[in-house]
């Protein structure tokens, strides 16, 4: 057990403040409502979404807006992108966006870049140093009961970690919500403290000095970016 790093170590949520974040849940939401149904009880990925934007304390109303956009029949329509990006000394970066302008988009990320003098990679050239997980975290069970219940379920998982009772589960993105549906089969009231798709790095480096410094710039400069909505990376902090 243990393959992979810690979920927290390995990706940049954007979003500190406040307006950012809203405004990430709000696109994230409309997309999620408008590809597969405004109700959350008939579109599991909305209902996620919705769930994980109330832990975090996006207002109730900034949800409906989301929603009420795709009712009214908004034309709005936003494209996932993701560039990959050698930084200093090995390091690297999987930048997730979430646009309507896929030239803003690339203007916008291009230009973080060139000022932190790193290298936009091809197509390819990063991903194949990161798995495509999910990841589902939790507490409350044990490892053994968790287990059991994939099993009786025949709920495929990747590999499992247990952090002093804390949880997590790693499988392949379809098996997110067939994880989920397993655990509260056990446990009906229970918290996932982590409910993630995300990109996680096979290995990774340390930094330091001046290269610390360069990377630290390069993801606050990546937060500022609009239609980033995640950033992962191999580097530990």
């Amino acid at each position: 057990m243990g393959r992979f790093p810690n979920i927290a170590a390995a990706k940049a949520k954007t979003g500190a403040a406040k307006g950012k974040l809203y405004g990430m849940y709000a696109k994230e939401i409309y997309q999620a409502a408008k590809n597969g149904g405004v109700t959350p009880e008939g579109n599991p990925s909305l209902k996620r979404l919705i769930e994980k934007a109330k832990k975090e304390q996006v207002p109730s109303d900034v949800i409906k807006r989301a929603i009420d956009k795709v009712n009214s029949g908004a034309g709005e329509n936003y494209e996932t992108l993701t560039y990959e990006v050698f930084g200093p000394s090995g390091s690297t970066l999987m930048v997730e966006c979430l646009t309507d302008n896929v030239n803003r988009s690339v203007s916008d990320v291009r230009a973080v870049i060139n000022k932190c003098h790193v290298k936009l990679g091809a197509m390819g050239s990063v991903a194949y140093m990161y798995d495509n997980l999910c990841t589902v975290g939790f507490s409350g069970l044990t490892e053994d009961e968790v287990m059991e219940t994939l099993i009786e379920n025949d709920v495929d998982f990747i590999d499992m970690e247990n952090n002093d009772g804390n949880i997590l589960i790693f499988g392949n993105p379809n098996d997110l919500f067939k994880i989920k549906e397993a655990i509260t089969k056990v446990k009906s009231d229970i918290e996932f403290t982590v409910d993630e798709i995300c990109m996680l790095p096979k290995e990774r480096i340390k930094l330091s000095g001046e290269d610390l410094e360069i990377f630290n710039k390069l993801l606050n400069m990546l937060d500022e970016v609009d239609d980033v909505q995640n950033v992962y990376h191999n580097v530990e902090l």
